[in-house]
């Protein structure tokens, strides 16, 4: 097969290089698809040579090959990275939260959460898209049958006489079915394919934000229901000294001046319960529209300030990210088809060859039309490129090549955000576990002091401000430090999200979404 081209037509440089692009691939595909050993019949060659015009339509793609940007981060994370450790990728969601009542929330989140169904759902929008692509590569093959009967005047007919005429005609047929040549087609559903699998990963980007959003609203349900209790305690032995402070007001044992300071911090605790009611209620019904569901929250059988309800991760390197992060999987698949549209846009600038043709039956008569000698066919090619179109599809390939570009700063940005979402996790993650060490210590030395003031006081050895200032830092120190423990294991949650979450299928999860197109 002899493949050529005029130079004269391509004075344009683009226009030469494309065409000596399609050349190679051209050759390529011609090589690969053999050479007959003899020479061949009329019917045959013709045969032939619409089976090479299939075989070459798609072959040649125009599209610039895809190439990872370099990667826009260090090579390591830094001190802050622990040494040992699982890797996020190895461990599923159900495998790393420890505490079975947060399971179940999440099991039941990624089956009726309305926004993962909306994810789910534009996985099966893109993949119909890329069917709709695909079928462009194949002819639209059709059975069509029609007849017609008209009277034709004698002054309108050569013979002078009134005459009636019948065609009938039964066939299939096959309608302007584009030889791919320059990969136009075959780019396009590239690029719907590439889509297709971004809307995939952005559904395995959901279904990890609303494990990490689960997790997060469930333990701050926890920290709100220790922190409820903790002040519940401080409000009742409040009350009781309320209560005993009244009765030695009445017999003359202390002034009143210390009764109302008794006053103030017992409605002190009474205000830090109802401002903890109420974040508790927002966060219950934060955690209800997650699920979809009303939750069932049973006492939980942890405290959310035990470091073992999450295992221990390490983060590996920053280049694994690029594997197990859905977000940069995603904006890698828009790239692709970035890359792709490019190719299609590029394939614009030369002639677009399309069959149509059609075989059948046809004759005068309706009887006649399966009768010896009724065959009939018709075959039209046609080649169509515009001359000129006001440099429509130069700026059609200009907006390609910029959109890639787009897509590229995309890529890049995704990949830093990425990056310090981890480095976040890991700092937040080294730096509230020496909080909670601190505060630990700090707790149980504000209890000695609140106990030594009140006993200092009962002796008459020091005023009653000195007892108020020691339980106010006490119960500030106790809110502290279960804010701190619930701080520490959210960022245990966030670098596990960071690090693009486990790849093991989840037990009772979100439905598997096919990733076959």
């Amino acid at each position: 097969m002899t493949l050529a081209y005029d130079e004269r037509l391509t004075s344009n440089g683009m226009h030469k290089r494309m065409i000596q692009a399609f050349m190679r691939s051209a050759r390529a595909c011609a090589g690969a698809a053999g050479s007959h050993p003899g020479p061949l019949p009329r019917a045959g060659r013709r045969a032939a040579q619409l089976a090479m015009a299939a075989l070459l339509a798609g072959c040649a793609s125009m599209a610039p090959p895809h190439q990872r940007p370099p990667l826009p981060v260090p090579d390591a994370w830094g001190q802050a990275a622990p040494e040992e450790g699982v890797a996020a990728a190895a461990v599923g969601w159900n495998d790393y939260f420890v505490d079975p009542q947060l399971r179940a929330l999440i099991g039941q989140a990624l089956q009726s959460n309305r926004d993962l169904r909306l994810a789910a759902l534009r996985i099966e929008e893109a993949r119909a898209a890329y069917r709709i692509q695909r079928a462009g590569l194949y002819p639209t093959v059709g059975v069509s049958a029609d007849g017609s009967r008209a009277r034709v005047p004698g002054d309108l007919n050569l013979s002078g006489r009134t005459a009636i005429a019948s065609q009938y005609q039964v066939g299939l047929g096959a309608s302007a079915w584009e030889l791919d040549f320059w990969g136009r087609v075959a780019s396009l559903r590239d690029a719907a394919l590439e889509t297709f699998l971004a809307s995939e990963a952005a559904h395995r980007a959901v279904a990890l934000g609303l494990i990490t959003q689960v997790a997060q609203t469930y333990l701050a349900i926890r920290e709100l229901d220790e922190r409820i209790a903790l002040a519940g305690q401080t409000l009742g032995s409040r009350s009781e000294s309320l209560r005993i402070f009244r009765r030695r007001v009445e017999v003359g044992a202390t002034s009143r001046l210390d009764l109302i300071q008794v006053e103030v911090l017992w409605e002190q605790a009474r205000t830090l319960v109802a401002q903890l009611e109420q974040e508790r209620a927002a966060q219950g019904h934060a955690l209800e529209l997650l699920l979809g569901a009303q939750p069932q929250l049973a006492p939980a059988a942890t405290r959310p300030g035990d470091t073992d309800v999450l295992k221990e991760l390490s983060p590996g390197l920053p280049s694994d990210l690029l594997e197990n992060r859905p977000d940069i999987i995603a904006a890698e698949h828009q790239l692709k088809a970035a890359s792709a549209n490019i190719g299609a846009a590029r394939a614009a600038f030369f002639p677009r060859v399309a069959l149509t043709g059609a075989l059948g039956t046809a004759s005068a008569s309706l009887g006649g039309l399966f009768e010896s000698g009724s065959l009939a066919w018709s075959f039209a090619p046609s080649l169509s490129l515009p001359i000129f179109d006001g440099g429509a599809r130069r700026a059609s390939l200009d907006l390609a090549e910029v959109r890639r570009e787009q897509s590229v700063a995309q890529y890049e940005k995704t990949i830093q955000s990425a990056f310090r979402d981890v480095l976040d996790a890991l700092a937040a993650r080294r730096w509230l576990a020496e909080q909670v060490s601190v505060l630990t210590h700090m707790q149980a030395a504000q209890t000695e002091r609140a106990r030594l003031a009140k006993l200092r006081y009962d002796n008459g050895a020091a005023a009653f401000l000195e007892v108020l200032d020691a339980q106010r830092e006490q119960l500030t120190v106790e809110q502290q430090l279960v804010q701190a423990r619930r701080a520490l294991l959210a960022a245990g949650v966030s670098l596990y999200a960071a690090l693009g979450g486990g790849t093991k299928a989840p037990e009772g999860g979100a439905p598997a979404v096919s990733s076959h197109p």
